[in-house]
């Protein structure tokens, strides 16, 4: 029943209906933070603000609930329905998560595969590594430079990553883009995301996880880009970056890069995002 909610097979309305008319059933004994998890859009940092706003105990199930609790829940799901029905939902989709988990290379695959989505191209003041190219896969500038975008509004979010180079968004193609209907790729570091969330409150919020933290090692080991006493540093604020994850609205496992952009993807469609993804 989740995933029908999920996938847009069933209503979360007609749900509701069932466990009203029948408490024991099995829409009646699902618990409300699982039947809310399964609407699209909805996750766990939105969740808690969603119970808090219903006066609903996250321990309750759907055929416990009281008249006014219903009328609530209820009048919440009509109007986010109809707002789904009636506008263009163009997505703005930000994907982070810890150093070396493989940001880059699961938004590259979908510069490749997924033409219909729109890549942000953000600004650094690291220098280029092997293969890549300025105003491709980021804009290369200089301190003074990216001091001008920061006195000129020009960026959306910028932050200094592992105490060491800045990077930042461009505000006004991210503007144009969605103005245009399209759905922008935004990948990006925790702390990036974290602004994104304060000025864009619709944004999806995206964390890519590895599949295990010696895997995450092996990869940043493996790409041979750092010395040993940038990995060292880089590795402190993995962990620091990994508990972070549950700000946001989904979660990634990037077990196979071609699995995880599909997923990330699949997240801009136009019914909705899709189940939140766990940690597996």
């Amino acid at each position: 029943m989740k995933r029908q909610i999920a996938a847009g097979e069933v209503s979360a309305i007609s749900v509701l209906e069932r466990a009203w008319a029948a408490p024991e059933s099995v829409a009646g004994r699902m618990r409300i933070t699982d039947f809310l998890l399964s609407v699209p859009a909805i996750g766990r940092t939105k969740l808690t603000r969603i119970l808090e706003m219903l006066e609903i105990s996250p321990a309750k199930r759907l055929g416990g609930l009281g008249p006014n609790q219903r009328i609530r829940l209820r009048d919440f799901l009509r109007e986010r329905e109809s707002i789904t029905r009636t506008r263009r939902r163009n997505r703005l989709v930000v994907l982070a998560g810890p150093t070396a988990v493989g940001k880059g290379t699961v938004a590259s695959y979908i510069r490749d595969h997924h033409p219909e989505v729109t890549l942000s191209v953000s600004a650094t003041t690291r220098k280029p590594r092997p293969g890549e190219v300025d105003g491709v896969t980021y804009f290369f500038v200089d301190d003074a430079e990216f001091d001008r975008m920061i006195a000129e509004g020009e960026l959306l979010e910028y932050a200094t990553v592992h105490n060491a180079h800045r990077y930042g968004t461009p505000r006004q193609p991210i503007v144009d883009a969605l103005g245009r209907g399209e759905n922008v790729l935004l990948e990006i570091d925790i702390q990036g995301a974290r602004q994104v969330r304060a000025v864009m409150p619709d944004a999806v919020l995206v964390f890519l996880m590895p599949p295990s933290w010696d895997e995450l090692v092996r990869r940043l080991v493996g790409r041979g880009t750092e010395d040993e006493e940038e990995r060292a540093r880089r590795l402190e604020t993995a962990k620091v970056e990994l508990a972070a994850k549950d700000e946001f609205d989904h979660i990634v496992v990037n077990h196979d890069v071609g699995e995880a952009a599909r997923e990330v993807v699949d997240l801009m469609k136009t019914r909705g995002p899709g189940r939140p993804r766990k940690a597996r």
